[in-house]
This record gives C-alpha cells, structure tokens and sequence, in this order.
C-alpha cells in the first residue's frame, strides 16, 4: 500500500528529506506521495520513515493505492534493480 498525506499536514518539511524513495514532493498546497514511488520503505526500513517523524500523524495509508507486501517488494526492486529477480522476495525475512 502507498501512503498519502492528509490535509492536515502541516508543511513542517521533516517527511520530504526521510523518504529513501524520493517519492515526497511539495504539492500546490501540501506535500504529496507519489503511489508508484512509495514502498512504505520496504526494503530500506523496518517502518514507513515519514510515518515515523511526522509530529501530525497525517501519513496513513492511501485506500487508493492498496498493494501486499510482495508488490512493494516488487515495486521496491523496480526502482532501485537491486534483485534481478523479482521472485526472490518471497524467500527474503519478514520486515515486521
């Protein structure tokens, strides 16, 4: 599942630098998460990170964008191509 930020973020600009993804940008009056970017940092962290710092709570999950953990695996290694083999995922740990 991607993440989504609600308007009751507040711009404190903590959430856009922590996001290993780059998937955080400033919207027209917001920051915003881009779905295809977001992993909820599977395979970088064990917790979503701009979840974890934002002083709002104002990160949940987007219901839009509903995805199991092996698609953000997959998502994960579309964008960074560190497994060849998408398939892999399924015998890498439990991230939480």
């Amino acid at each position: 599942m991607a993440l989504m930020i609600t308007d009751e973020c507040i711009n404190c600009d903590v959430c856009e630098p922590e996001c290993p993804n780059d998937a955080i940008s400033m919207g027209e009056s917001i920051y915003e998460i881009d779905p295809h970017k977001c992993t909820e940092c599977v395979g970088h962290f064990d917790e979503p990170q701009c979840v974890q710092i934002c002083p709002v709570a104002c990160i949940p999950v987007n219901p839009q964008h509903v995805e199991t953990r092996e698609t953000l695996w997959q998502k994960f290694d579309r964008l960074t191509g560190s497994r060849a083999d998408a398939g892999a995922a399924t015998s890498l740990p439990s991230q939480g």
